[in-house]
């Protein structure tokens, strides 16, 4: 299969830098009119691919979400999954997995693998059981073209202690991961295919992102607080690869069809200005 860095590149450029989270927690059911269970799960999900599968470049379901509702929750995932990617989406999966050995080749092959039930385009993982760590999740996105986004300064509070500290030769954590990330990406066109976690809110982290030639995976923007100048002054120089990920400004104006519609329009406008990139002709 064609690489994912190539994939994600032309479905930005055809549809937009915009990721919709898929994020079917209590509160936003419950705003929806639906109840807290897997049936609930299931029409919101149907609602967002009816409303969005045909117009946003890439959909993030957070696993977590449908993991709640056992074998239920995991039908509904495979199901949303397959309908969003059938609609021409791509599908990065939110799940966060790092582990070593024979269970990170595990995930690995339960996400990034074609012929199981659970495949995506992407996942998103932790690497702070080292980087190396995650070589089954490299090896197995390289051979079906498929992408891993790393988490490497994320804007929760508690992530500094962790992503800033500083190694025995100066650099932070966070650094190594991208320094490592840029590597692995070195000479890829039009851009590699893993891709790195960091957050619009992130503040003046003083890291350096300018070689990572991959995609960037930017939560944060609209109601989390993070504005078009945050992402102008963290990604400059690289604002072609930035991936804005949405789920409460778009997912907050449902459960009618037009209104989810409109919002997300909205917001791809917004994030299209924010990055300069103006919509198709």
């Amino acid at each position: 299969m064609e690489p994912f860095g190539a994939r994600l590149a032309r479905a930005m450029d055809e549809r937009g830098p915009l990721c919709v989270g898929v994020d079917p927690h209590s509160s936003l059911l419950k705003a929806w009119g639906l109840p807290d269970d897997a049936d609930g799960v299931a029409s919101f999900c149907q609602t967002v691919v009816d409303a969005l599968a045909d117009r946003v470049a890439v959909f993030k379901p957070q696993s977590a979400f449908f993991e709640r509702f056992g074998a239920r929750g995991a039908q509904i995932l495979e199901s949303t999954i397959r309908q969003l990617r059938e609609a021409g989406a791509l599908v990065l999966l939110d799940a966060k997995r790092g582990d070593i050995g024979s269970t990170v080749a595990a995930y690995a092959d339960a996400y990034l693998n074609p012929s199981r039930p659970m495949y995506v385009d992407a996942i998103t993982a932790s690497p702070f059981l080292g980087l190396g760590s995650l070589a089954p999740m490299f090896d197995m996105a390289a051979e079906h073209g498929g992408g891993v986004f790393v988490l490497a300064l994320t804007s929760n509070p508690e992530g500094p202690a962790v992503q800033h500290a500083r190694g025995i030769d100066g650099r932070t954590v966070a650094q190594t991961i991208i320094d490592e990330i840029s590597q692995l990406n070195k000479g890829v066109e039009p851009i590699g295919s893993l891709g790195l976690v960091v957050g619009a809110t992130i503040g003046e982290a003083g890291h350096d992102l300018s070689q990572v030639n991959g995609p960037f995976l930017v939560p944060g923007l609209g109601a989390q607080g993070g504005t078009a100048d945050d992402l102008r002054r963290i990604f400059a120089g690289n604002l072609g690869a930035v991936l804005p990920s949405s789920s409460r400004e778009v997912l907050g104006a449902g459960p009618d069809v037009q209104s989810l519609r409109d919002a997300a329009s909205r917001t791809l406008d917004a994030c299209r200005d924010a990055l300069g990139r103006p919509g198709r002709s």
